[in-house]
């Protein structure tokens, strides 16, 4: 069935994190740093910081009831005001004719800094921040079949976790493709995988 529609996330899948990590985080991994808690870990929760949620880590790593509340709230209303630029492959992801959606998690004010530093806007039918203590991505998917009458199998989602994005498309039904623009060792077992933008057309 050819493909109506695709699905992107944002962060690691439009740009890389790691390329605005300092500037971005500096306030957090400040306030890590001050803390003392983390020292024991602190290198392993800045990488996944890069890839995980700022609860996920923060329960993982057993984080204080009082250093998750300041580092909520300090996520809340950070903004990302510097220097920010696609994979150097983003432009193949114009090029495709099919609807597209971004669909990211994380904080309002921060994502959509992000989207906008990007200049993003133009590019997608529309954008859904999704706040993790509300809904989750495949609700959100769900309800973009819904809204625009898609099938499951007319619509691919791309992303590069496995546990997030491409979970809760398995779960519908769509299909999903793993974008590992890194190569970075991924614990992935159910989806095929891109480097690049310019192999998705073989998916669609």
């Amino acid at each position: 069935m050819k493909k109506k529609a695709l699905i992107f996330d944002l962060d690691n899948t439009i740009y890389a994190v790691s390329s605005i990590a300092d500037r971005l985080f500096a306030s957090l991994f400040q306030l890590l740093e001050e803390s003392g808690e983390v020292d024991h870990c602190l290198h392993a929760v800045k990488q996944e910081l890069m890839r995980k949620p700022f609860q996920w880590i923060a329960d993982k790593y057993g984080f204080s009831e009082s250093l998750a509340k300041r580092g909520l709230h300090l996520l809340e209303n950070l903004v990302y005001d510097g220097p920010i630029r696609p994979f150097p492959d983003y432009p193949e992801v114009k090029k495709l004719p099919q609807k597209k959606y971004l669909v990211t998690s994380g904080f309002q004010k921060l994502q959509q800094s992000k989207i906008q530093k990007l200049n993003l806007e133009q590019d997608f039918e529309a954008i859904v921040v999704v706040d993790v203590n509300a809904t989750s991505k495949k609700e959100v998917f769900a309800g973009l079949l819904q809204q625009h009458g898609y099938q499951p199998g007319e619509v691919l989602a791309i992303g590069d976790d496995p546990e997030s994005e491409l979970k809760a498309a398995r779960e519908l039904g769509i299909d999903a493709v793993l974008y590992n623009h890194s190569n970075e060792q991924q614990n992935n077992r159910f989806f095929p995988v891109i480097s690049s933008f310019q192999q998705l057309p073989g998916f669609l």
